[in-house]
């Protein structure tokens, strides 16, 4: 229980790789407030959380909209008094060439997928200043690293939470406050479940050890990453990719 009465939001907490997340930090300890926009996902994760034994909010926030972020973090300090982990894990894709990519796509994923983070990271860190501790992990990924065909707007978006990750570290390090990226590689997902079989075989010749990640392995790292084991860690980005990258 290294997250023993600790208070954690986790965004895009309902579903795939934040729900795993949202379950193992329930495990070590933690109290969860849980940020989506499907509801009846949110239903469902409050049920897992409660069984576990822990407090549990959930909000259907759209985390590109500041005020809507704002209302939910002051409902959370109502009902818990305090946060002390932020884990931004809410993310979209919307895959389309560059010539051909819509700039409502562009717009859109780099609302979700960087803005969100921006928003939820500004209206927590000002608890945690005054607090004078937290932890904040963001889901980054190995495309913001390397690149893909298809993916020049979620690309950009999680190259940007890097160079996020790493100002907001050096802001925030003199209040005590860790600032980390998680860069994923490919994980097991409902989202990358509709990935064409073909497709997926390529993608395992370049995975050295050879197999695809799981959702449990990312959530392993963000609880040590949100723990009082990782306090000299800060302004990082590790990936998890199975030496992909």
């Amino acid at each position: 229980m290294i997250l023993k009465d600790k208070v954690a939001i986790v965004t895009g907490g309902a579903r795939g790789i934040g729900r795993e997340i949202a379950l193992t930090l329930a495990r070590e300890g933690s109290d969860l407030v849980i940020v989506d926009v499907d509801n009846q996902a949110l239903t469902k994760i409050e049920e897992e959380i409660k069984e576990l034994g822990r407090q549990i909010l959930v909000f259907s926030v759209d985390v590109t909209a500041l005020s809507q972020v704002e209302e939910m973090v002051n409902k959370t300090l109502d009902k818990l008094k305090k946060i002390d982990i932020l884990i931004n894990n809410a993310g979209i894709t919307r895959d389309a060439l560059l010539i051909r990519m819509k700039e409502e796509d562009w717009d859109k994923v780099l609302a979700v997928n960087l803005k969100g983070v921006f928003n939820c990271t500004k209206a927590v860190s000002k608890v945690m200043m005054k607090q004078r501790s937290g932890k904040i992990v963001s889901i980054s990924s190995i495309i913001g690293l390397i690149g893909n065909v298809g993916q020049a707007n979620y690309a950009a978006s999680k190259a940007g939470i890097i160079g996020l990750t790493k100002s907001v570290a050096k802001e925030l390090a003199p209040r005590g406050i860790n600032v980390n990226a998680i860069a994923p590689g490919f994980i097991q997902t409902e989202m990358t479940a509709s990935i064409p079989e073909n497709i997926k075989a390529k993608m395992l010749e370049r995975i050295p050890l050879g197999k695809f990640g799981q959702p449990q392995d990312v959530a392993n790292l963000v609880m040590f990453l949100a723990s009082e084991k990782a306090s000299y860690i800060t302004g990082q980005v590790i990936t998890i990719d199975g030496g992909m990258v």
